[in-house]
């Protein structure tokens, strides 16, 4: 009867060219995953992007800001947005669009509006192609005055300076112009 030889699982026992590598000596660069999880891991960020696109349309970097945050590396990301790119899914011309239309809608000031769309990292021509279009039917001054009017109707019992200064910091937060604010509350 022979006994079985058991080997100390801490240190492996491997002959002499035995054609692998050890971990310190591994043919492949520090940080890349092989070929088959690499792919899992790209197909995991197109599903994260998806769904985020599933909510809302987002930007380039807004999409690549979310994938890093979720744990991707920066070229993944990168080439997750490249595809959805390629294919059509996200364009920062149609987000700037709608990111407008939809904003001026609740209704915010251009100044608020601009401002997001720079933090969401549209190029500033992007951003210039979709305030032109925007600006063509928006009357900014009549909603001002409209927003006014609301707001010094719920502050009746309030004296007069210290309704203006709420209504002035009111229309403020939503972004309209500081001038335009003023001309408004002098009428």
């Amino acid at each position: 009867m022979k006994k079985k030889r058991v080997r100390n699982s801490a240190s492996p026992v491997r002959p002499q060219g035995h054609g692998l590598a050890s971990d310190s000596q591994s043919h492949r660069p520090q940080g890349h995953a092989c070929p088959p999880v690499r792919q899992g891991l790209a197909s995991k960020a197109k599903e994260y992007a998806f769904l985020l696109l599933k909510f809302r349309l987002r930007s380039e970097k807004e999409l690549v800001q979310r994938l890093r945050r979720k744990g991707f590396s920066e070229e993944l990301s990168q080439e997750t947005v490249n595809f959805l790119k390629d294919k059509q899914f996200i364009d920062d011309r149609v987000f700037a669009r709608g990111w407008v239309s939809s904003r001026l809608k609740r209704p915010f000031g251009l100044r608020r509006i601009r401002q997001e769309l720079v933090q969401k990292g549209l190029d500033k021509q992007v951003i210039e192609e979709a305030f032109t279009r925007a600006k063509e039917d928006y009357d900014e001054a009549g909603i001002v005055r409209q927003l006014a009017e609301n707001r010094l109707s719920k502050l009746k019992g309030i004296e007069p300076l210290k309704a203006k200064a709420r209504v002035y910091a009111y229309l403020m937060r939503r972004g309209f112009s500081p001038d335009l604010i003023s001309n408004v509350l002098r009428k």
